[in-house]
């Protein structure tokens, strides 16, 4: 039939009047076409080829396209089809070489097929439009959140499913319209053709998507069980196969080892926990535990958490110990060759020997905290009173550490858990009487899992550590012969209790008569071993030793003066290789002054800024810091005002506080010091302490700050070679101060020849050893208006 027939015969609608909608008709088997989407077609049927033909050669593109409900049907009725179809346009077509024609196909809107008019050629259909706006019940607004939850799903569902590229997310996304997203996502659901045209045949926007999400529900589900199925498989067969491999190897081990007995660990086990000597709590413990692992399974991983436990109660050292020394003359040897000076500190372990031997051992130990600034020797000090003693040494760093289970160790119900490290340490030493350093004790932290400065009161008290308890080990294990040694650099950031707990030997820092004996007898002969170099291929002078100490470091401890020596001996060692490889004669080196520069380049002076001579508004005042004793430098001057104060420097409350006071004892005592006529409603005082970059703080500075203020009040100098500290008070008094022997070496090392120090520090100066301050005038005030006199020039 033609073109022409049928128009004259079927587009006209006897009952309406009106002229029938007609178009060609694609019946398509596997897929449902949905508006909005382009979707590319095979057809090998010659009706549905034609019938493209016919679009694209005498019509406008536009063809409808049906569903079949039974795929097996070659020639379909009307019957055959589904009610609802798509208008789409003809984009493209191409024959293949098979015979079959692919076309790309877009959906534009749903239609009604009425009915199915026969040709000879192909298919052609009447069709009506489905209006979809007239079913919309609600405003785009009302759907959003059911486009949101669409979209979510959809999301989901393609991160799930292998078949669909993530690509297609960005197209569904940027659709705006709920009816044009609802169709998007139907088309790239990979769900049966029944379910596909129910929501083709869902009209309403609110009830397609509806129906959508439920279908997303469903499938997302199974996506996830089915993952899931697939992943346990997985796992099982690995499992399965690596157990299998493991169990024939362990046969053929045992075959050839004539170790055919099933039990023969868990007895060899049995008998490592009786000859392991441990207390008979922790001996029933470990027995029950192998009662338990003898009836599990030997690859489970309960079992594995089992032996673990008992492998480390096996291996703990219960009874092993090593013998004290109680040689007081070898020990006093072994800590002299290993550290310069550190009387105190040596008197104190040696006390500690003498009276073990006096007890015969029964003494209790003893908690050492060693506190000073970086590099005086705390933790080598540690490391000669093993040596000293003949005990093992461990050392663990506390600084950091922020949770409890650091020290008490993790219960046994965690994956992976452990004892803590004081158990490990124990165990590492071999013995149950080493000595433990506990480096870095004023660092400990605290959070929300505990505080571990709580945990180490049992460890360090000597009346509770005979039965330390492990959360892991769960059983005591007698901590009483441990020598706990703790170092610090500060003592004020160390809890008080745990404090208490400890014997607190203080460090100060070195002059530089000490430091160059140890540069001598310990830094040199390391440095010269490390670099594998002899006393003949390189020697340091002696004064070249002392302008190193002097000009090339600015330290309390010795590291730094260590890492100078280090770069000499690594220059003079590359110059030895290079004059071996060139086979010419190795000259031995020897360093003096002159050739410092050479090998550490320009000497590092540390200029404070001490004033070159008596000065008006300067003067030297000392300080306390965690590296020693320092020189503060205090600058004041005076101008036109109105009775103001202003402090700068980086100065903290109290330090300001300090010079409030200082300023309100001379205004009211201007007339004893002899500056009545100063006018103090019209001058302002700016006091500054350079290194405005360091803060600085504390009541140490208070009889400085007088003291400066006095000088440019009255206008008279200030010596410079005298340096002050001490507290003050409003009626003048003058109160003592700590860290005296670092401020005393400060001075010293700074070439002053006077400190002046405050009365009740003279207890302090007397402990310190008379050779350190040998050449420095020592004065002790009592009042500000002694200082004041001591320090003006000319009184």
């Amino acid at each position: 039939m033609t073109k022409d027939k049928l128009e004259n015969s079927l587009n006209y609608d006897i009952e309406t009047g009106k002229e029938k909608d007609i178009l060609p008709l694609l019946p398509v088997r596997d897929i449902v076409l949905f508006p909005g989407v382009v979707t590319p077609l095979f057809v090998g049927r010659v009706r549905s080829k034609k019938a493209l033909e016919w679009a694209l050669n005498n019509g406008d593109r536009r063809i409808c396209i049906v569903t079949q409900k039974d795929m097996e049907i070659e020639e379909p009725t009307l019957d055959d089809l589904y009610e609802v179809g798509v208008l789409a346009n003809v984009l493209q077509m191409v024959r293949l070489p098979d015979g079959t024609t692919k076309v790309l196909i877009e959906g534009t809107k749903r239609v009604y097929v009425k009915e199915l008019i026969f040709s000879d050629d192909f298919y052609m259909c009447v069709y009506k439009n489905v209006k979809e706006e007239e079913h919309e019940k609600s405003d785009h607004w009302s759907l959003e959140p059911l486009k949101r939850s669409v979209l979510s799903q959809f999301e989901k569902y393609v991160s799930l499913h292998p078949r669909i590229p993530p690509e297609i997310l960005m197209t569904v996304t940027d659709a705006e319209d709920p009816s044009q997203l609802a169709d998007l996502v139907a088309s790239h659901l990979m769900i049966k053709i029944k379910d596909r045209q129910n929501i083709l045949e869902t009209i309403d926007v609110k009830e397609r998507m509806e129906k959508i999400l439920k279908v997303l529900f469903r499938e997302i589900e199974l996506l996830q069980l089915e993952l899931s199925i697939q992943e346990k498989v997985k796992q099982q067969l690995e499992k399965s196969q690596k157990e299998y491999y493991l169990r024939e190897q362990l046969r053929v081990i045992q075959s050839e080892l004539g170790q055919n007995e099933e039990f023969s660990e868990i007895e060899m086990l049995r008998k490592n926990v009786i000859e392991a000597k441990m207390s008979p709590e922790a001996q029933e413990k470990a027995l029950h535990e192998l009662e338990r692992m003898s009836k599990m399974p030997p690859l489970s991983a309960e079992a594995t958490v089992v032996r673990t436990y008992i492998d480390w109660l096996i291996n703990m050292p219960w009874e092993k110990r090593t013998r004290d020394t109680v040689d007081i003359k070898l020990a006093q040897k072994v800590l002299d060759e290993d550290h310069y000076g550190l009387e105190k500190a040596k008197e104190r372990i040696l006390e500690f020997l003498a009276v073990r031997k006096k007890a015969s051992g029964k003494v209790k130990s003893q908690v050492l905290c060693f506190v000073g600034p970086p590099g005086v020797g705390k933790t080598s000090l540690g490391r000669s009173i093993a040596k000293a003693t003949g005990r093992r040494f461990v050392n663990m760093s506390l600084g950091g550490i922020r949770d409890e289970a650091e020290i008490r160790g993790h219960r046994r119900t965690y994956i992976g858990s452990l004892p803590g490290r004081i158990i490990q340490k124990v165990r590492q030493a071999g013995t149950k009487n080493p000595v433990i350093l506990l480096d870095e004790i004023d660092k400990i932290g605290a959070d929300f899992r505990g505080d571990p400065a709580a945990a180490l009161l049992e460890v360090l008290d000597p009346e509770q550590n005979s039965t330390f308890t492990d959360h892991f080990l769960e059983v005591p294990f007698d901590l009483s012969n441990v020598m706990f040694i703790t170092t610090a650099n500060v003592v004020h950031t160390i809890p008080k209790p745990l404090l208490d707990r400890m014997e607190v030997i203080k460090l100060s820092g070195y002059v530089l008569e000490e430091k160059y004996q140890i540069a001598k007898k310990h830094l040199i002969p390391k440095v010269l071993k490390e670099h594998g170099l002899s006393n003949k291929e390189l020697t340091i002078l002696p004064t070249a030793t002392k302008k190193i100490i002097s000009d090339y470091t600015h330290e309390a401890g010795v590291r730094e003066l260590e890492r100078q020596l280090a770069k000499i001996a690594r220059k003079v060692t590359k110059r030895i290789v290079e004059e071996q490889q060139k086979k010419s004669e190795v000259v031995a080196e020897k360093i003096g002054v002159k050739d410092l520069r050479r090998y550490l380049g320009v000497p590092r002076h540390y200029d404070a800024g001490l004033p070159k001579e008596p000065q008006i508004g300067a003067i030297v005042g000392l300080a306390w810091t965690q590296a020693g004793g320092d020189v503060l430098i205090i600058e004041a001057v005076t101008m036109k005002g109105k009775g103001n104060i202003i402090l700068t420097g980086n100065l903290g409350e109290v330090m300001q506080e300090s010079a409030r006071a200082a300023l309100s004892y001379l205004k009211a005592h201007s007339e004893e010091l002899g500056i009545n006529d100063v006018k103090w409603d019209e001058l302002d005082i700016h006091i500054h302490v350079p290194e405005g970059a360091i803060p600085k703080d504390g009541p140490s500075a208070g009889v400085a700050l007088a003291t400066v203020i006095y000088s440019v009040a009255s206008r008279r100098k200030i010596r410079n070679d005298i340096a002050i500290t001490g507290e003050t008070t409003l009626r003048g008094m003058v109160l003592p101060v700590g860290g005296i022997k670092e401020k005393i070496l400060a001075a010293r090392r700074y070439g002053m020849k006077e400190v002046i120090l405050p009365e009740g520090n003279k207890i302090d100066v007397e402990e310190i050893p008379q050779w350190l301050i040998k050449g420095l005038k020592i004065t002790f005030v009592s009042e500000v208006r002694e200082a004041i006199i001591r320090c003006v020039s000319g009184n």
